[in-house]
């Protein structure tokens, strides 16, 4: 059985990660969700390190980008379970919100567990 935590050691936080990540990653989209993933070496002890988005460019208050990312973080912590299952190796993941507008949770929620699913798929 998996805590659904979402700890400092599971955050995506390392300049350089994040330069790779969007370096050589890999991506996979599904509206308003984009995750971008890549195998790595990272010196953390988690099997995952994980960072979230919201573009600037499309939502010019923070509050906005903070509530979505909230949002964002949530969904990922209550199916990140699923992940932990199959997944052995470390990876990075990056999630950007898309949309212009701002989506309800429960759309959030459910198009982050597809996104999830599909990772799966791509990976094994």
């Amino acid at each position: 059985m998996m805590d659904f935590t979402f700890n400092k050691p599971e955050k995506l936080k390392h300049k350089k990660h994040i330069e790779q990540l969007f370096k050589e990653g890999k991506s996979l989209t599904l509206f308003p969700l984009r995750m971008v993933y890549l195998h790595a070496n990272h010196s953390g002890n988690q099997i995952l390190q994980v960072g979230f988005s919201v573009p600037k460019r499309k939502f010019k208050h923070a509050v906005d980008r903070n509530l979505l990312k909230r949002r964002m973080r949530e969904a990922y912590r209550l199916n990140k379970e699923t992940i932990y299952k199959v997944i052995s190796d470390k990876h990075l993941l990056m999630f950007i919100y898309l949309d212009k507008e701002i989506q309800p949770s429960s759309n959030i929620h459910l198009k982050m567990g597809q996104l999830i699913q599909k990772f799966i798929k791509t990976i094994s």
